[in-house]
């Protein structure tokens, strides 16, 4: 019998990753900042900082003596990306879909319940969502989110009630839901009409429309979605026309990937 692979974990390893993982949202950081964040001495953050930096993962700043990302995190990120087909596919679907809608949007994919945005494009607008590439939002009150556990396998959603919603649901604004009977009876509609709305739920003002994107295996591997400000993309207007245009370029992406319905 295999033994789990946490068994094999490596703790040096874990902490160097939480480290770089700390720079998601700073731009530089300094020792007592990091150690004060990892739980970790001063000597031991200082070595793991060495050894990244002696590896290009982070660099020093001659002028703040912080530290900040290195250029092999750029490399490596730009790896991925050339590795990824649903990225490469996907960028022209979400420049098409941006250009016909005049709104912002996004890719995005499920990591712990979050949904970690992947690439994203704006129009030219005057008014717009920003593009939040690599941003992570909670799954409940996002149309990402919903159609990416609404269109998973029963397990997922059977997973995500008992180690998230257990505890609650985070109320993000006054039209986040945030009762668990509502919230799965919420998704049971979305996987029934094949797209999530999301009206102010985790942003007051903004409203978005979301689809799932399946794979040549027919796995769910991601979703499609475009958002914008209220005033635009109110509730008749997501239903009669932007989701109904995100769902198609999500089932072009879809088939892109092989997918066959």
């Amino acid at each position: 019998m295999k033994k789990p692979k946490g068994e094999y974990s490596i703790q040096t390893v874990i902490n160097a990753l939480r480290l770089l993982e700390e720079f998601q949202d700073a731009e530089e950081l300094g020792v007592t900042h990091l150690s004060r964040r990892l739980d970790l001495h001063k000597n031991n953050v200082f070595r793991l900082l060495a050894t990244l930096e002696e590896r290009g993962y982070v660099e020093q700043s001659p002028e703040t003596d912080r530290y900040r990302l290195g250029i092999r995190t750029l490399e490596l990120g730009r790896a991925f990306s050339r590795s990824r087909s649903l990225l490469e596919r996907a960028r022209p679907v979400l420049r098409d879909l941006a250009d016909t809608l005049g709104e912002s949007t996004h890719l995005g994919v499920l990591r712990d319940f979050q949904v970690v945005h992947l690439d994203g494009k704006s129009p030219d607008r005057m008014v717009l969502q920003f593009v939040r590439i690599g941003g992570q939002l909670p799954v409940h009150c996002t149309a990402l989110g919903k159609v990416l556990i609404a269109c998973s396998p029963e397990s997922m959603r059977e997973t995500f009630d008992r180690t998230v919603a257990a505890r609650g649901l985070e109320r993000r604004t006054a039209a986040t839901i945030v009762d668990r009977d509502k919230f799965f009876e919420h998704l049971r509609t979305v996987a029934v009409q094949g797209f999530a709305l999301e009206i102010g739920e985790c942003e007051d003002g903004l409203c978005c429309a979301a689809a799932p994107i399946y794979d040549g295996h027919g796995e769910l591997v991601a979703a499609l979605s475009a958002s914008g400000p209220v005033f635009r993309l109110d509730e008749e207007g997501l239903l009669r026309r932007v989701a109904p245009t995100v769902a198609q370029a999500a089932d072009r992406l879809s088939r892109d990937l092989g997918y066959s319905p």
